[in-house]
């Protein structure tokens, strides 16, 4: 184990002699998109990669399986390729709503929520101790709203006035959503529940990937004892980063490689062992 390493409180996952409280699958990035492929972009080979996900997956007893965002790379009709795949799960999915996910016509983009079987935007459910918190990380961008709607037009005005040196190619974090994850990290630090937030985005260490106001949702999320962990994607080359105590894990992309990337995430009462399969690492998160 490294120096750098054992300083960040990240080492490689051992085998767990004791069983887990429960487990979760995650994929980042699956990103299909019926279309010749653009090295890194292998698009031919996200469906068979998502279907050996799927059948891995199916052999354990998972809590749920959640995707982290970009499920397609453009066009809803990519939605037609990957959902009966996901339809064959036996552990039920949660999805993360990233960029490309919103690649679609302007008359489809209020419809991908529903597509993808989301009851909102963002949402927070509870298992076993631990509050899941789902954010839309393009609640603030260039590209999840209808040209002309007032949502992009607020959203372009921030960034033009807040987080101009910002890539379109990244989202926000509006008021409205910040004053609801605020709500649910506090009801979590009242009853004692643990808390893990979903995003497609990143928050940290500094990458050009991260959220327009990552350092704002850093803020709100050092306020809450319960905030243990932030899980994502959008970063393909993957990332991690320790922060008063917070982990932020972004996980490998399925999409830019021939092999493989998703984790498990094991749930004990002091840490979260993530055991990556294909090119994502295997880490383990003590819990503050």
């Amino acid at each position: 184990m490294s120096m750098l390493l054992a300083l960040a409180g990240l080492v490689a996952a051992p085998v767990a002699a004791d069983p887990p409280t429960f487990s979760i699958g995650a994929i980042a990035d699956c990103q299909f998109a019926d279309e010749p492929d653009t090295p890194p972009r292998l698009y031919h080979t996200a469906p068979g990669k998502f279907r050996d996900a799927v059948a891995d997956f199916n052999r354990h007893d998972l809590a749920f399986v959640v995707h982290l965002g970009d499920f397609i790379d453009k066009d809803m009709a990519s939605f037609d390729t990957l959902l009966p795949i996901a339809a064959a799960s036996r552990a039920p999915w949660h999805f993360v709503l990233g960029n490309h996910d919103f690649a679609v016509d302007d008359a489809a983009k209020a419809k991908v929520p529903a597509r993808l079987g989301m009851p909102a935007r963002y949402y927070s459910f509870v298992e076993r101790g631990w509050m899941f918190i789902v954010t839309d990380g393009n609640d603030l961008s260039s590209y999840g709203w209808p040209a002309g709607s007032p949502e992009l037009a607020h959203s372009m005005a921030l960034h033009d006035r807040l987080y101009a040196d910002k890539p379109l190619w990244d989202g926000g974090i509006d008021e409205a959503q910040m004053r609801w994850i605020e709500a649910r990290l506090a009801e979590a630090d009242k009853t004692g529940l643990k808390a893990m937030l979903f995003s497609h985005f990143p928050l940290f260490p500094e990458n050009p990937h991260n959220l327009w106001n990552a350092a704002d949702v850093i803020a709100l999320l050092e306020r809450h004892p319960s905030a243990k962990i932030w899980l994502d994607g959008h970063n393909h080359e993957g990332n991690y980063g320790l922060r008063d105590g917070i982990h932020y894990v972004n996980l490998k992309a399925m999409l830019d490689t021939e092999q493989t990337a998703y984790a498990y995430l094991d749930f004990f009462p002091g840490r979260v062992v993530v055991r990556g399969v294909g090119r994502q690492p295997s880490l383990v998160l003590k819990l503050r």
